[in-house]
């Protein structure tokens, strides 16, 4: 009868590590720390990690996937991640984060300024983990713009 209780905590812990990992990719980006990145996704080609980020098509391969965010890192001088709406769910080995991305990033600075123009953009990210005797690693990200309203329509039906 004790098997119940004991996978309440079980459940918990993974939640948490999941949680840990998801939050380690996130900030191994805005450090753009890629050795640090690349020891967050699987290892190995065994099982293909794959990766859409906003606009690109599907990256598939540990190599491809990494050689992306090491020309995002190159190209971004700032980033940071705002994470709301995060949810985990689990199933034996594997656990989907959902999440929306709060951005905030900038590029190379122009002439005269310390910084580059902040852009801000939304993201609604999916990304997916599998239990390792390392820990949870990356299996997927998927990122996808949210088109935001920008009140325009409102303003053209509200005129006629």
């Amino acid at each position: 009868m004790n098997e119940p209780q004991d996978e309440q905590p079980s459940a918990a812990d993974d939640i948490e590590a999941v949680e840990q990992a998801n939050t380690a990719f996130y900030e191994a980006l805005e450090h753009g720390d890629l050795d640090e990145l690349t020891g967050l996704w699987l290892p190995g080609e065994d099982l293909t990690v794959s990766c859409v980020h906003p606009g690109w098509p599907v990256l598939s391969g540990r190599g491809e996937v990494l050689r992306s965010y090491a020309l995002i890192m190159a190209n971004t001088e700032y980033i940071q991640f705002f994470l709301t709406d995060v949810g985990v769910s689990m199933t034996g080995d594997t656990a989907l984060v959902t999440c929306t991305e709060n951005i905030l990033s900038g590029g190379p600075a122009e002439e005269g300024s310390s910084l580059g123009p902040l852009v801000g953009q939304l993201v609604v990210a999916t990304n997916v983990f599998r239990r390792t005797p390392d820990g949870w690693k990356l299996w997927s990200h998927h990122g996808s713009p949210v088109l935001a309203e920008t009140g325009e329509d409102e303003a053209e039906d509200s005129s006629s």
